[in-house]
């Protein structure tokens, strides 16, 4: 029987980026909401601790060491999940990278084209792979990790910021697409947190100053809950940011 007091109790969903950062304090949440989670990221170990921290909370995981470049791997994980558990309830599409910060006429052409095949083209993978999976739940979710980056120009910040302004208009579409559908489907912009990235683009930067990772989980709960209407919206954390300071 499905625990009631707890949000997402019963519910299946799949986090990229899981291995630190705000993917794995997701995941974290989600764990501790009663989520079956399905975690996506490059890097072993990272999911394994992720992995530690989720069963603490109570849950469970199915971990997927998969570099999202990979897109027949994309399309495989989606027939795996079909194979497991016949839908997914929640996407979160949370993986990225920055590349560097460099005059644009001066970024690498391969790492112009790294970032876009992670920013945005996996994302887009992840939406063919498993569109036919959120259908199949009763209340799809997808929601997309964006930065306030994509929303206008910044000296340097060029590769990162082109590719999340193109991952908006990405999910953008996808939501106009689906909004006749039970699939709910959101951007979300979490703002200054404390993580890696934000520490490479802010070397000066105290990042005590900023909040943590799981401070910011409240939405991504509220978005991933069954019962949940909210679509079409690119939604800044910092408004609904409540402080859970440790």
């Amino acid at each position: 029987m499905a625990d009631n007091t707890r949000r997402l109790a019963g519910r299946v969903a799949l986090v990229t980026g899981a291995s630190r950062g705000i993917g794995a304090a997701v995941a974290r949440r989600y764990a501790a909401e009663g989520a079956e989670l399905i975690l996506v990221a490059r890097t072993v170990g990272g999911l394994e601790e992720t992995d530690d921290a989720v069963k603490k909370a109570g849950g469970h995981a199915t971990l997927v060491p998969l570099d999202l470049g990979d897109y027949p791997a994309i399309d495989r994980l989606g027939q795996a999940i079909f194979e497991r558990h016949k839908r997914l309830d929640v996407l979160v599409g949370n993986a990225g990278l920055l590349g560097t910060m460099t005059p644009i006429h001066q970024i690498r052409p391969q790492e112009w084209q790294q970032v876009m095949d992670i920013n945005v083209t996996a994302n887009w993978r992840l939406i063919r792979s498993m569109h036919p999976l959120l259908q199949a739940s009763p209340a799809g979710r997808a929601m997309f990790v964006s930065s306030g980056a994509s929303t206008a120009p910044r000296a340097y910040w060029g590769t990162y910021a082109v590719s999340k302004a193109a991952l908006d208009m990405l999910v953008g579409i996808y939501a106009a697409e689906t909004a006749k559908t039970k699939i709910r489907v959101n951007i979300i912009d979490p703002g200054q947190v404390r993580t890696n990235m934000r520490a490479s683009a802010y070397p000066g930067e105290d990042p005590m100053t900023l909040p943590a990772p799981d401070d910011i989980t409240d939405l991504f709960v509220e978005l991933a809950s069954a019962d949940c209407t909210r679509h079409g919206e690119r939604i800044d954390v910092a408004p609904n940011l409540t402080r859970r300071r440790h």
